[in-house]
């Protein structure tokens, strides 16, 4: 296990992931600051952990609606539900590391 630091809204936290994986969790990092940027567009500065929250939401949904797509086989990205489901999974285990000290 590694850390990597990620800047949220200004902020850096420093993450663990698996050794080698540091520039797949920057980019997953990258693209939820860019959704925490589009409301604070919106909304303003209303709090790092409300901005996280909503970022997160937002992201959530993204996935359901990937998930929806998905249903019944495969879609256009050609991922089966299972490889769905693995991905998932692995997304939760970077949202845990992300919760954990």
């Amino acid at each position: 296990m590694t850390q990597v630091a990620v800047n949220l809204n200004g902020r850096e936290y420093l993450v663990t992931c698996d050794e080698g994986e540091q520039e797949h969790v920057l980019s997953l990092a990258r693209y939820v600051d860019g959704k925490v940027a589009q409301l604070v567009a919106a909304l303003g500065q209303v709090g790092d952990a409300r901005l996280l929250a909503m970022a997160s939401i937002l992201v959530a949904d993204e996935l359901a609606d990937a998930r929806a797509d998905l249903a019944g086989g495969t879609g256009a990205s050609g991922v089966a539900d299972g490889d769905l489901d693995a991905i998932v999974r692995r997304i939760e285990g970077i949202a845990a590391r992300l919760e954990s000290p």
